[in-house]
């Protein structure tokens, strides 16, 4: 079985191989990492035992900074944290970078994975959410290392293909020591698809306590300053002050609908004064982005630049254009957020799957998405249910609700009180994942 698994990926690689020279030249990404992604693995400590943690991209990584924060007090073992893509590896090195072993996750071909376990050397596998491979978790039972899916779920589109194949499925899942799902409903499909039924667990989703709660982030007194240096004064107690509407992590198809919605509210009078951040969900989108901007007749002010830009020198803007600022930097979405009146959560007015919405409505903002979240659907229908967010499934119902939002101050307070509290009461999943994983790490 193993070798024809192997031999089925050597097809699929020799097919995508184009794809991937291809974001390599134009897009810089698949750059880095390749030798740990063939199980070339360094360790300060190869024989101590690890932790290792595997967080696909950026999503993931966040989810897991509680539990690795728990984790630490285990010092018995050391803590290695995967990622797939560039922007999880990014991310997690900025995380966690300084204190444990960031790497590239390997290839699934047999060979690879027992280089990286034997490199690794865990006593304990923890999957962020799904990510499941067959080798590996073979490769993982045989060695008596326990497999657990933390924070698990399953979206609607992965059930679907997953039960299409659940005849073949089935043996690698019965392989999980531990599922830990978000919801009853996810815990009901890991059952389905094949994890034994007493290994199922409802511990809750971890991003809830990620989400920090707070009206204050760090370096958004430093972006506010960098934004009044550009003439966009956000907070003021003498006369008006910039209102923020920030579309964060947008796909592609969403720019252009949130441009022509801001561009129909720039012709009321009374929206003088809004100002648009978009902040693409992808590095690699953000000089399409900019083009896209300027050739909607729009001023685009790069971020990148007014934040390398000495304050004293105010960046040259053309004052009787209509401007919209362009988040094309890492790391400083939720510094954006917090400046906000109104945030948007993108890749969901596209059928993308939405965006995390916990940390806009963590942070006490009016939050609004589209129809297509359904990666995010348990957190969608906490938040509607308990009018924490507006949801919009169309341009016109979008310029309508912004246009509430911005007229109704009342209307737009209660929605992020709402929003805010759903979070909170929603809180506490890590102290459960945590039970559910020491049980294995005092056992050895």
């Amino acid at each position: 079985m193993r070798f024809i698994l192997d031999f089925l990926y050597i097809i699929v690689l020799l097919l995508y191989s184009p794809v991937v020279v291809y974001r390599v030249i134009r897009h810089k990404r698949y750059k880095d990492g390749w030798a740990q992604r063939f199980g070339k693995i360094s360790r300060d400590n190869p024989t101590k035992k690890s932790i290792w943690i595997h967080a696909v991209s950026v999503g993931e990584v966040n989810a897991a900074k509680t539990i690795i924060q728990e984790l630490k007090k285990f010092s018995d073992f050391d803590i290695v944290i995967s990622t797939t893509t560039d922007t999880g590896q990014a991310r997690a090195k900025v995380i966690f970078g300084n204190e444990h072993k960031v790497i590239y996750f390997p290839f699934d071909f047999s060979l690879c994975m027992q280089r990286a376990f034997r490199n690794i050397n865990p006593a304990i596998c923890l999957l962020m959410e799904l990510e499941v491979w067959p080798n590996f978790v073979d490769i993982a039972k045989k060695l008596n290392v326990p497999v657990v899916i933390v924070n698990g779920r399953i979206s609607d589109r992965s059930f679907s293909r997953y039960s299409k194949i659940k005849p073949l499925i089935k043996r690698v899942f019965a392989k999980i020591e531990r599922a830990l799902a978000q919801t009853q409903e996810y815990a009901d499909r890991f059952k389905i698809i094949g994890v034994p039924e007493n290994n199922v667990v409802v511990t809750g989703s971890l991003k809830y306590d990620t989400a920090q709660i707070t009206d204050k982030v760090q370096g958004s007194d430093l972006l506010e300053s960098q934004l009044e240096a550009c003439g966009i004064r956000v907070m003021s107690n003498e006369g008006r002050a910039t209102k923020l509407w920030v579309a964060g992590a947008t796909g592609p198809g969403e720019e252009e609908i949130i441009l022509d919605v801001y561009n129909q509210l720039l012709t009321n009078n009374k929206f003088k004064d809004l100002l648009l951040v978009v902040v693409p969900r992808k590095p690699e989108r953000f000089n399409e982005v900019a083009n896209l901007i300027t050739n909607s007749g729009f001023e685009c002010l790069r971020y990148s630049t007014i934040k390398t830009q000495d304050s004293i020198n105010e960046p040259q803007v053309t004052r009787d254009k209509k401007r919209v600022v362009l988040g094309d930097t890492m790391g400083d979405l939720r510094k954006f957020y917090s400046l906000s009146s109104i945030i948007f959560v993108g890749r969901s007015l596209v059928p993308m799957g939405g965006s995390d919405m916990m940390e806009a409505a963590a942070l006490g903002k009016c939050t609004m998405f589209g129809p297509h979240a359904f990666n995010f659907r348990q957190t969608v229908d906490a938040l509607l249910e308990n009018e924490g967010a507006i949801l919009v499934k169309d341009e016109q119902e979008f310029f309508n609700a912004i246009q509430r939002c911005l007229s109704d101050t009342d209307y737009t307070q209660k929605i992020a009180r709402n929003g805010q509290q759903v979070i909170k009461n929603n809180q506490g999943a890590t102290q459960k994942t945590v039970k559910q994983i020491e049980k294995y790490l005092k056992a050895i």
